[in-house]
C-alpha cells in the first residue's frame, strides 16, 4: 500500500472517531456535572469509584476532570473489578495502590475487601460513581456501588452517580430475580438478569427497597439525550472497553447470550478469540449441522451462521473449533439470555455424550446458579435438556419487575 494511502485510511479513521467524540447526542452525567460547574460537589471532600469508562464525550478522564478543576477537592480514588486502570483479569484481586498522574491513594473494592472501610473514607464526604456498565446482573459494577452505597448508609456519606447509557438498551428485562441462598456479588440484588434500567435508576431503586436507616443521601446526575430505545452506536459516544473481554458495545449485547454457560467452562464463547461472547464452538461440533439445527428453531430476531476458528487462549487454544456465531436481525425481538439454553438443547440433542456440565469437571455449579440467580435454571434443564421447562422459571418475573422498576425511570 502506497504511503499516501495510508495516510488517507489514517485521516478517514481519524477524522470518523473525532466526528464520533465530538458530535455526541448524548451526553452523560459527567458532561452534564460539568456544565453545572461541579455545582453538587463544591464544598466537599470528594472520592470517586471509576475506571477507565469514566470519560467524558471528549475522551478526557473522569479522574483528571476532577483532579484539575478548582471547584473541586478530589481526596481519594476506589478500584473496582479489574482495577482503576482496567489491567486485571476477570475476578483478580486488585491491590491497594497510588495513582501515578495524582498521587491519590487508590483504595481496591475488589480484593481483601469489597466494600469500603471507616478508613478508606476518612477524608470523603461524598462519593462519586463512574463507570460504563453493561445492563447485566452479573457485571460486578454494581455490586461495587452497593457496597459503597451501603457504607454512605453506615457513615454518613453522600453517593453521587454519574449516570450512563445501558448499553442494552432501557427497554429488555431478561431472566428471574435472584432466589434466596444465590445472593453474592455476580448476584447482588433482587433483580432479573437483564434489568433494563441505567445505573442511575437501578441506585434509585436500591437505595428506596432498603430499610430507612440502610439508605444513604443518593444524588443521580442525569444524561441530557438519552432515549430507551437508544442503541450506544445511536448514542454518538465513544466506547471504551469496559472489561478486557467487552471491547465493543456488540460484545456488550453478545455478553448475556453466552456469558451464563460460559461459567460452565465447557465451550469455547469467543473469549480467547476476536468475537468474545459471540460465539458457541468446539472441538467436537460440526458448525454447519449447529447453524442448521439453530436456524430451523427460528428464534425471532436472530441468525446463526456457522464458523471454525483457533482460539488464541482458553478453551482449546491452539486446536480448531467449529460451531456458529450469533447475528440479531432484529434486536427489538431478540431474547438475548435464552440464546444459550436453546445451544445447550441442540448440543445435547446432537451430541449426548458431550454433557456441557460435565464437560468442564466442575466439582460444584456454585457461580453458574449464583449468576443464574437460582440452581433451578440447572435443575430443570438437565433433566431432558428442553429449553422449555426452564421458560416459566426465566420469563416469570420481567413483567412485574417492569411494573415495581417504573417508578424508578429517569428517561423516557
Amino acid at each position: 500500500m502506497k504511503l499516501k494511502d495510508k495516510f488517507f485510511i489514517f485521516s478517514l479513521i481519524s477524522s470518523v472517531f473525532t466526528a464520533m467524540v465530538t458530535h455526541a447526542q448524548v451526553k452523560t452525567g459527567i458532561d452534564m456535572l460539568q456544565e453545572s460547574n461541579f455545582s453538587v460537589l463544591v464544598g466537599k471532600r470528594v472520592g470517586l469509584l471509576t475506571n477507565p469508562t469514566g470519560v467524558d464525550r471528549n475522551m478526557r478522564s473522569t479522574v483528571d476532570i476532577l483532579y484539575a478543576a478548582k471547584e473541586v477537592n478530589l481526596t481519594t480514588l476506589f478500584a473496582p473489578e479489574h482495577g482503576i486502570r482496567g489491567s486485571e483479569l476477570a475476578g483478580a484481586s486488585v491491590a491497594n495502590t497510588v495513582d501515578k498522574s495524582t498521587g491519590l491513594t487508590v483504595y481496591s473494592l475488589h480484593g481483601k475487601t469489597k466494600t469500603p472501610t471507616a478508613d478508606m473514607l476518612k477524608n470523603v464526604d461524598a462519593i462519586v460513581y463512574d463507570i460504563q456498565d453493561i445492563g447485566c446482573r452479573s457485571y460486578t459494577f454494581i455490586s461495587s456501588l452497593g457496597n459503597v452505597m451501603t457504607a454512605a448508609a453506615q457513615y454518613n456519606k453522600e453517593v453521587i452517580v454519574l449516570d450512563r447509557p445501558n448499553p442494552l438498551g432501557g427497554e429488555k428485562v431478561e431472566g428471574p430475580i435472584v432466589r434466596t441462598g444465590f445472593f453474592s456479588f455476580v448476584s447482588q440484588f433482587d433483580v432479573p438478569y437483564i434489568y433494563g434500567l441505567t445505573v442511575g435508576e437501578l441506585a434509585g431503586l436500591i437505595n428506596n427497597e432498603r430499610p430507612v436507616e440502610k439508605r444513604c443521601r443518593l444524588t443521580v446526575v442525569k444524561m441530557e439525550g438519552w432515549k430507551r430505545n437508544m442503541t450506544f452506536r445511536e448514542t454518538g459516544l465513544p466506547w471504551v472497553l469496559t472489561s478486557p473481554q467487552i471491547p465493543t458495545p456488540e460484545a456488550a449485547i453478545a455478553y448475556p447470550m453466552s456469558g451464563i454457560v460460559g461459567e460452565l467452562n465447557a465451550i469455547q464463547i469467543g473469549v480467547g478469540y476476536t468475537l468474545p461472547f459471540q460465539v458457541f464452538a468446539a472441538e467436537w461440533v460440526d458448525g454447519e449441522a449447529l447453524a442448521k439445527a439453530m436456524n430451523r428453531l427460528a428464534l425471532p430476531g436472530l441468525y446463526f451462521r456457522p464458523i471454525t476458528f483457533k482460539p488464541y487462549f482458553g478453551i482449546s487454544s491452539g486446536h480448531p473449533v467449529s460451531g456458529v456465531q450469533i447475528y440479531i436481525t432484529d434486536y427489538s425481538k431478540a431474547m438475548l439470555t435464552e440464546v444459550q439454553w436453546y445451544v445447550a438443547q441442540e448440543l445435547h440433542r446432537m451430541y449426548p455424550n458431550h454433557d456441557l456440565f460435565k464437560l468442564g469437571n466442575l466439582k460444584n455449579y456454585a457461580m453458574f446458579d449464583n449468576v443464574c440467580g437460582t440452581s433451578q435454571v440447572r435443575l430443570q434443564l438437565t433433566k431432558r435438556y428442553q429449553v422449555e421447562d426452564v421458560l416459566k422459571l426465566w420469563r416469570g418475573d420481567a413483567e412485574a419487575f417492569k411494573v415495581r422498576s417504573a417508578a424508578f425511570k429517569l428517561y423516557e
